[in-house]
């Protein structure tokens, strides 16, 4: 099974830059996507041979998810625990026969940390949903998680120490999920492996110098470890300001 998630940061602008052409050459059995910016009925997209769940935010012209899936899910559920009041549109959740997809994008703190101490209670929130759908089968969770892990997955990590997206408190509930039974499927695969992003400013030249952050995920449950084939960062694919990120699986 191939899996893709990407942050298309507007699925309209990021379908006029090329998505469908990328959609149509990965040919994946699911492809999960962030930052639609779209509301019901502002665009169609034809994918034959795909089931289509979209959650939308109130705001218009803001957040947002998507998954496109070649296979029906058993059930499908926006937000988390027992609300699905969700006005940011930024969970999906998919149930398999063998696995949970949870399809997210984790709010940003905001550069002034404004956000921060929410952005920390949705975490809360979010591990202990993934730990109540981890006991009842394996979790595959994608997409923009809004964090660089470790120095390794930014340029420049001592001159973004405590800014939004590497501070303490955000890299710390990333270890606290990783902790919890589950593991970051490129570091899996690739440990050491150095400038390797999936988001970069679109300030002049930053990404043509490839100063970028690692900030989008394949996370999966540690009991999945055989399952995994390979995961990938596809660098070199525009669109938007974040690059695509797959895994592939044995299902």
């Amino acid at each position: 099974m191939k899996l893709v998630s990407w942050n298309v940061n507007g699925i309209r602008a990021c379908v006029r830059k090329g998505f469908l052409s990328y959609f149509e050459e990965m040919d994946a059995d699911i492809f999960c996507i962030q930052e639609t910016k779209v509301q019901e009925g502002q665009i169609s997209l034809e994918l034959d041979g795909y089931h289509q769940y979209w959650n939308y935010a109130i705001k218009k012209g803001y957040s947002g998810t998507a998954v496109f899936t070649k296979k029906e899910p058993l059930s499908v559920k926006y937000g988390v625990g027992v609300n699905e009041e969700e006005p940011e549109g930024r969970i999906i959740t998919l149930e398999f026969e063998k696995f949970y997809l949870v399809n997210v994008y984790t709010p940003n703190s905001k550069r002034d940390l404004s956000r921060l101490e929410y952005r920390l209670h949705w975490e809360e929130e979010m591990l202990a949903y993934l730990k109540e759908l981890d006991a009842k089968k394996p979790v595959i969770l994608c997409g923009d998680l809004n964090v660089a892990h470790h120095e390794i997955d930014l340029k420049n990590p001592k001159s973004n120490k405590q800014n939004s997206g590497f501070t303490i408190e955000e890299r710390g509930k990333m270890t606290n999920i990783i902790e919890q039974g589950f593991l970051d499927t490129f570091r899996f695969f690739h440990p050491d492996k150095t400038d390797m992003y999936t988001w970069w400013s679109y300030m002049s030249k930053v990404r043509e110098r490839n100063i970028g952050w690692r900030i989008d995920y394949f996370i999966a449950s540690q009991r999945l470890e055989e399952n995994l084939k390979s995961a990938d960062i596809h660098c070199s694919v525009m669109g938007s300001d974040h690059c695509p990120v797959i895994l592939e699986t044995s299902f």
